[in-house]
């Protein structure tokens, strides 16, 4: 538990620090396919293609942060104003940009909507841009944080789960898990990306305890009845919660910017 905490409190120093609230500056370039993202870092796979209506992104390393950045939404817009609108468009992080000339290479489908009404192909055409970024909360509406059981999975001696449609502006920092009822929590282990797993499954339905970034501290979320006795691999799971805080940062003054 002593090490659960420090490794907690770390976790948050360590993304404070990347005041991921305040506006930035950076080059956004772009894959034509957003199948190149959905099968990325963060393992979301096809499913991924549903985010934000295909508007996808890959973050450098600050941003994916070992994978607890999977599924952050970033506001970004590009700089040339004869081209782009002020308002610009939404991102969902799913993968790990390597490549650090730009902070996000994002689909072609999310280049397009930063550009004014008409220019989607003109925008294309400059391939890499100048733009301001920010985190902003991810909004699902009617669509709760659901958990997808990973092919690998064996009952009842290994369980994989993906978190998808996390709402909020927060990060998943602790899993546990125990079966319906019982109080006798056991935890996951994050196993990258979206993933977390454990090789002590509890019998019978399941429920999980989340452990998020909220405010300047953490709070825990708990999903009371989330994957049924007879779960299988493969199916993807309303956990009847949604994540809707935010995670505050001590970024002061800059996290009080507006968009000029």
């Amino acid at each position: 538990m002593a090490f659960f905490v420090c490794f907690f409190v770390f976790f948050l120093i360590s993304s404070s620090t990347a005041c991921d609230r305040c506006v930035h500056k950076t080059k956004v370039s772009y894959f034509s396919k957003a199948s190149a993202l959905s099968s990325g870092a963060c393992g979301y796979g096809s499913v991924a293609l549903g985010f934000n209506s295909g508007h996808l992104a890959a973050g450098v390393a600050s941003l994916y942060k070992d994978g607890a950045g999977c599924g952050a939404c970033f506001q970004i817009r590009c700089k040339n104003t004869s081209h782009c609108t002020k308002e610009g468009t939404i991102v969902t992080l799913t993968d790990l940009n390597r490549n650090n000339q730009t902070a996000f290479v994002v689909s072609s489908r999310a280049f397009m909507a930063m550009a004014q009404k008409g220019m989607g192909q003109d925008i294309l055409k400059l391939g890499i841009v100048d733009v301001e970024y920010k985190r902003v909360p991810c909004q699902y509406k009617n669509q709760n944080l659901a958990v997808r059981v990973e092919e690998s999975s064996q009952k009842p001696n290994y369980l994989a789960v993906k978190f998808l449609y996390q709402g909020g502006q927060t990060e998943i920092v602790g899993v546990d898990v125990a079966q319906v009822g019982s109080s006798n929590w056991g935890f996951m282990s994050h196993n990258y990306g979206a993933v977390w797993d454990t090789s002590r499954v509890p019998s019978g339905a399941l429920q999980f305890r989340f452990v998020i970034t909220a405010g300047y501290d953490g709070k825990y979320i708990w999903a009371q009845h989330v994957l049924p006795a007879d779960w299988k691999s493969g199916v993807i799971y309303d956990s009847g919660v949604q994540f809707t805080d935010i995670a505050q940062e001590g970024c002061s003054p800059c996290d009080d910017e507006t968009w000029k």
